[in-house]
């Protein structure tokens, strides 16, 4: 599986980005997929995930009402909707996906495979 993230850029504290993940290599819609994000000096940590079909979602409690995962899989493709944003937001973004699993994950090593990462900034 090959996961290409994009979306990421500088935005003001409360504005909005929306970043998009795409998969090859493996039928999308069979696998479970999940952001995660690393600040600066700090360890990788789970911002959401969402089941193979999309019917199930999950959150980190910092994210949860400001963040939206979706997913489509005609597409083969991925999506993280950010409202709200606080500069604590700033991280790089990576996609992932969890092969194993119909759902999502929160720990970082249930995934299989991740994205190269995208950088969201939010300035005060």
């Amino acid at each position: 599986v090959q996961l290409q993230a994009s979306g990421g850029g500088l935005v003001q504290a409360g504005g909005s980005l929306r970043l998009s993940c795409a998969a090859s290599g493996r039928t999308f819609s069979s696998y479970a997929m999940g952001w995660f994000r690393q600040a600066p000096g700090k360890e990788r940590e789970f911002v959401a995930a969402i089941s193979w079909s999309g019917g199930s979602t999950y959150y980190a409690d910092s994210v949860k009402g400001r963040f939206t995962i979706s997913r489509d899989n005609a597409k083969n493709t991925v999506y993280l909707q950010m409202n709200s944003l606080k500069p604590e937001d700033t991280a790089v973004y990576y996609c992932a996906a969890d092969i194993g699993s119909e759902y999502g994950q929160i720990l970082p090593y249930e995934y299989d495979y991740w994205g190269q990462g995208t950088l969201v900034t939010v300035s005060s």
